[in-house]
C-alpha cells in the first residue's frame, strides 16, 4: 500500500447482523483508491454490472482500480444492462447471468454493482442467487442508492403486478460510496434522493430533520461537506434499523414511510413515469396527511413536512392520472399487507416517531385519498 493509499482515511459506518458485519466506506475520490475495493475481491474473477449512463463514465476506472498494482490474476468482466427502472426486469436480468456463466465465473467470484439502486437491486439478486450465492459489492452512484438501496441487503426486481415482488436478502462484502460521482447526477435525480434523507429525520431522527431544514440549500447546491454529513447519518440510521430486524419482522418496515402510496404512484404511472424519490415524497406527504386525521401527529408538523418536501423540490401531491381506484388496487398487492390486512408506516407521537400498524381507521385513508385524488 502506498503513503497515498494510507493517508486516505474514509468515514466509515459498520453495518452490524449478529456474528456478520460489513463496512460502508464514504469519501470523495474514494474510487481512486482501488485498494478499498480490492480488499473486499474474495477469489480471481470479477463481475462488474453496471448500465449505459454509467458505463463511460466510471465503468474503466473500477476495471483498472480491480487490475493494477500487481492484481493482474484478477479477471474482470463486465455487463452494460439499459438504464431506468422499466428494465428491472427478470429478461433483462437474465443478460447478467448468461454473462456469468459464458465466462465460468465460480463460487468465489465477485459480483460488482456499479450504478444507481436499480443496477444495485438487480446485481444483489443476481449475486444472491447464481451458484446459490456469491460475494457481492455495492458502488452507489446515486444518492438515492447511497443513502438507500445500496443499504441493508434488499435485493430483487420487479413484476408488472408489484415493485420488488421477486427477490432475496442478501447483505454486500462492502459498501464504496465515492460523493464525487453526485457531480455527475441530474439534479432531479439528486432530489429525488433527498426524498429517503428526509425519511429518516421523520421516522428515527428528529434532530436530523431539524439540521436538514437548516441545510437543505447546501444540500441543494451539492456542498461536499453537507452532503457527506447526510450520507452518514443516513447509513448510520439506516444501519441501526437494519442491525436490530435485518429480515423486516417488524422496525426495520418502518423504512417504508410513504413507500405503501409510493408504490402504488410507480404501478399506477408505470415504472419510470416518475422517480422513486418523487413517488415516496408524494407518498410521505400523504402519510403525514393521514397521520394527521387520526390525530397521531399535530397541524404543525404536518406543515414542516410538505414544507421540507417542498423545499427540496419534491411533489407534495401525487400525478393528476392517480385516481381512488389505481391507489387501491396498488396498495392491495403491498408487500406490507398481511392475511389480507394493509398494514402501514404512520407519524405518531411526535417528530422522529413512527408506528407500522394495520390498526387504523380506513375511513380516515379513505379521506386522505380523496383529498389527494380528483376522482
Amino acid at each position: 500500500m502506498t503513503t497515498f493509499e494510507t493517508a486516505f482515511s474514509p468515514t466509515i459506518v459498520n453495518v452490524e447482523l449478529g456474528t456478520r458485519r460489513y463496512p460502508i466506506y464514504i469519501a470523495p475520490k474514494l474510487l481512486d483508491h482501488p485498494h478499498l475495493l480490492r480488499k473486499h475481491v474474495k477469489g480471481k474473477q470479477v463481475l462488474v454490472v453496471t448500465n449505459t449512463r454509467v458505463e463511460p463514465l466510471y465503468l474503466d476506472r473500477v476495471v483498472a482500480g480491480l487490475t493494477e498494482n500487481g492484481s493482474n490474476d484478477v479477471r474482470v468482466e463486465t455487463v452494460v444492462l439499459p438504464d431506468g427502472e422499466e428494465y428491472k426486469t427478470l429478461e433483462v436480468l437474465m443478460q447478467v447471468y448468461d454473462k456469468a456463466i459464458a465466462t465460468r465465473q465460480d463460487r468465489r467470484c465477485t459480483f460488482v454493482a456499479l450504478g444507481g439502486g436499480v443496477i444495485g437491486d438487480m446485481c444483489g439478486y443476481a449475486a444472491a442467487s447464481y451458484l446459490r450465492g456469491v460475494n457481492f459489492i455495492q458502488i452507489p452512484t446515486t444518492l438515492m442508492a447511497q443513502v438507500d438501496s445500496s443499504v441493508g441487503g434488499k435485493t430483487g426486481v420487479n413484476h408488472p403486478l408489484g415493485k420488488n415482488m421477486i427477490g432475496a436478502f442478501y447483505q454486500p462484502q462492502a459498501v464504496l460510496i465515492d460523493t464525487d460521482t453526485l457531480s455527475t447526477l441530474p439534479d432531479k435525480e439528486l432530489y429525488s434522493g433527498i426524498a429517503e434523507v428526509i425519511k429518516y429525520g421523520l421516522i428515527r431522527d428528529a434532530p436530523f430533520f431539524e439540521w436538514l431544514e437548516e441545510n437543505m440549500e447546501k444540500l441543494m447546491a451539492r456542498d461536499p461537506e453537507a452532503l457527506t454529513y447526510a450520507i452518514k447519518r443516513s447509513c448510520e440510521d439506516k444501519a441501526d434499523v437494519v442491525a436490530a430486524d435485518e429480515k423486516e419482522a417488524g422496525l426495520r418496515a418502518t423504512l417504508n414511510l410513504g413507500h405503501t402510496f409510493g408504490h402504488a404512484i410507480e404501478s399506477g404511472l408505470g415504472y419510470g413515469g416518475w422517480f422513486h424519490g418523487e413517488a415516496v415524497a408524494a407518498g410521505m406527504v400523504m402519510a403525514a396527511d393521514l397521520s394527521h386525521r387520526l390525530g397521531w401527529i399535530d397541524q404543525a408538523l404536518l406543515e414542516r413536512t410538505v414544507n421540507l418536501i417542498e423545499r427540496a423540490k419534491l411533489p407534495i401531491r401525487p400525478p393528476p392520472e392517480m385516481t381512488v381506484e389505481k391507489f387501491k388496487s396498488g396498495m392491495a398487492v403491498d408487500k406490507k399487507v398481511a392475511d389480507g390486512k394493509l398494514r402501514m408506516i404512520l407519524l405518531k407521537g411526535g417528530l422522529g416517531h413512527c408506528v407500522f400498524t394495520g390498526d387504523f381507521d380506513k375511513a380516515k385513508l379513505d379521506e386522505t385519498l380523496r383529498a389527494f385524488c380528483k376522482h
